[in-house]
């Protein structure tokens, strides 16, 4: 019996769903000529069924989670949703759901959780007396505009509460559904309390279509980049992750397009395949881009040091070697072209304030004396 072709469901981004690094058995779907079952329809050999999103409450003890990574830009950051209904095939984040015994594959764009209490978590935590104010990011491992996000409105829910707090954020999404809370965030932008950046991969829809499928198409992110920054949103664009061999060429066009379109800070990073991503990065390239990839993965690995991943901080964003050093260089060069402010700086919130950080009184609150 022959492994399953490499064939892509409409609408998903994993090609197949394999097991979890953490699983005892490894499972490997075959091809034996009965096309019933496991997927498949009666007669639909040359396209496996279609799979629906389903949503499992999540019981939290908290909601912030905290990190001290040096290369990371936050130390305090909110993730509404495990798993994420867009489908981009390059994630980092898909190896979390290992974690859950479930696949990285097509499982982490199909079988999502989110938190209910998420909003009332955040406010018991905002008034923690001992609780230091520091700028909280959204959407640092799933995007909190997915899909789902326009029926449970959990994200919408979590900026009340900040807003409340006079507490600053930021917010990285690939939805144009973010433009909806223009009505809270422009009002925290005018008190220095909110920065969004848009991730923009690529300019070519066709390839969008297929490495991030449920995403908002290239020309809806650069016109939500225009919504926001005339509501006075302060507005950023992340050009990642960059591919080599794929869409590193887009690099400056993305930038210039970001820029006209009213962006002012910019970011990039470089692809790194962490843990099953590896081999679900190079299925989807065999399925979409066959020629491409031994190109793609050397090129990867070149910068990687001969790895397809690497965990170093400092590193694991940029990459090693000359192409990565080529790359930053063109980044270097746009960004000051194009007058992009402090670039390195641009995820940091160095502009946000966090002195005006205060608890709401609640009914039933002693006044204070002065």
């Amino acid at each position: 019996m022959d492994a399953r072709p490499h064939i892509a469901r409409k609408g998903r981004g994993a090609i197949g769903n394999p097991d979890g690094r953490f699983e005892r058995e490894a499972r490997v779907a075959t091809f034996d000529g009965w096309e019933t079952g496991d997927g498949w329809e009666t007669g639909a050999e040359d396209e496996p069924a279609r799979l629906r999103t389903t949503l499992t409450a999540e019981t939290s003890r908290r909601i912030i989670a905290r990190n001290d990574s040096p290369d990371i830009p936050f130390d305090q950051s909110i993730n509404p949703y495990r798993g994420c209904e867009h489908g981009c095939v390059y994630c980092y984040a898909r190896p979390s759901h290992s974690y859950m015994g479930l696949s990285p594959g097509l499982d982490f764009e199909t079988r999502l959780f989110f938190k209910p209490d998420a909003p009332s978590l955040l406010e018991k935590e905002l008034r923690r007396p001992g609780y230091r104010c520091s700028v909280i990011a959204l959407g640092s491992n799933t995007d909190p505009y997915q899909p789902v996000e326009r029926e449970l409105k959990l994200t919408r829910r979590i900026v009340e509460v900040l807003a409340a707090f006079n507490h600053p954020l930021t917010i990285v999404t690939k939805s144009a559904l973010v433009a909806r809370d223009i009505d809270l965030l422009a009002p925290m932008a005018e008190r220095r309390l909110a920065q969004v950046f848009l991730s923009v991969t690529t300019l070519d829809r066709d390839l969008a279509r297929k490495m991030e499928p449920r995403a908002a198409t290239p020309p809806r992110r650069l016109e939500t980049i225009r919504r926001l920054t005339d509501a006075g949103i302060p507005c950023g664009v992340m050009a990642a992750p960059m591919i080599p061999g794929l869409n590193d060429s887009e690099l400056e066009a993305i930038l210039e397009a970001s820029s006209s379109a009213g962006a002012t800070d910019a970011g990039y990073v470089l692809l790194r395949l962490p843990h099953e991503l590896k081999d679900l990065f190079r299925e989807w390239l065999d399925a979409h881009a066959p020629h491409r990839a031994r190109h793609v993965l050397s090129l990867v690995a070149q910068s990687r040091g001969g790895r397809l991943n690497d965990p170093e901080f400092g590193s694991r964003m940029r990459g090693e070697g000359p192409y990565a050093l080529a790359l930053a260089h063109r980044f270097k060069l746009a960004c000051r072209r194009l007058g992009f402010s402090r670039p390195s700086h641009a995820m940091r919130g160095s502009r946000l304030d966090t002195s005006a950080f205060m608890a709401p009184p609640r009914c039933g609150d002693q006044l204070a004396l002065f």
